[in-house]
């Protein structure tokens, strides 16, 4: 039945797919991706669709499907799996954070399903249990230029709402001089998430950092912060 429900998503995502929408959503990554072509939100409609199939489930057996979703190498089934798992959020327990961990260490292949997953589905596991936090700072030194960038990601809507200044600001200091753009992206996001809530936190330390932070976290991290203060930061 598991493997079953896993192939009949598949069967409807290639016959919603088109040939316009694949071509386009290459653009969009450096990286290849692998994608049938499907609008994003009908891939959110499929999913939400076939979830009601298993809502019924143990998390664990919910958790397999994710897997096996996530091993198709799919933008849209892994897509799918994001929606399931942070479905199951009011669920979570700290033994699922291995079961993330693996996940993005061995499946997550591009900003979008790193993104997508780590915004929602990490994000609030680690509102739930703060203590993990840790553990991204942890993945901020992984080989993987994905787990790097999920350390910054996981912890954007947190961030949005004023939670973890300080350790925001260290996760910024790991990934400070990195030479990856997808994670200079990711943390200067995380930064600009938090000038939301403590704009001038993040701009004193932005014009502290600024001489060696690279340009594009920069522009990111102040991107939503008036003009007089993007002048300044922006300044040789």
């Amino acid at each position: 039945m598991n493997n079953n429900i896993v192939i009949t998503i598949s069967k409807a995502l290639i016959n919603s797919s088109d040939e316009k929408t694949r071509s386009l959503s290459q653009r969009f990554f450096k990286e290849t991706i692998h994608c049938h072509g499907v609008k994003s939100a009908v891939v959110e409609k499929i999913g939400k669709e076939y979830y009601q199939a298993v809502r019924d489930r143990p998390k664990t057996e919910i958790f397999d499907l994710c897997e096996k979703l996530w091993q198709t190498g799919y933008l849209e089934e892994s897509g799918i799996a994001c929606i399931w798992s942070f479905n199951l959020h009011k669920h979570f327990e700290p033994v699922d954070f291995s079961t993330f961990e693996k996940w993005i260490d061995k499946y997550v292949s591009n900003w979008a399903t790193c993104d997508t997953f780590c915004n929602h589905t990490v994000g609030s596991f680690v509102e739930m249990f703060p203590e993990y936090i840790s553990e991204l700072k942890r993945w901020a030194r992984s080989q993987n230029r994905w787990m790097r960038r999920a350390s910054a990601v996981s912890l954007i809507i947190p961030a949005r709402h004023g939670k973890f200044l300080q350790d925001i600001l260290e996760i910024a200091d790991i990934l400070l001089l990195d030479k990856d753009d997808m994670v200079q992206k990711g943390y200067g996001w995380m930064l600009k998430a938090a000038s939301q809530a403590n704009q001038q936190a993040v701009f004193e330390y932005v014009m502290y950092k600024k001489a060696i932070m690279p340009r594009t976290s920069l522009r990111y991290a102040i991107e939503k912060m008036p003009a007089e203060l993007r002048k300044q930061a922006m300044a040789k």
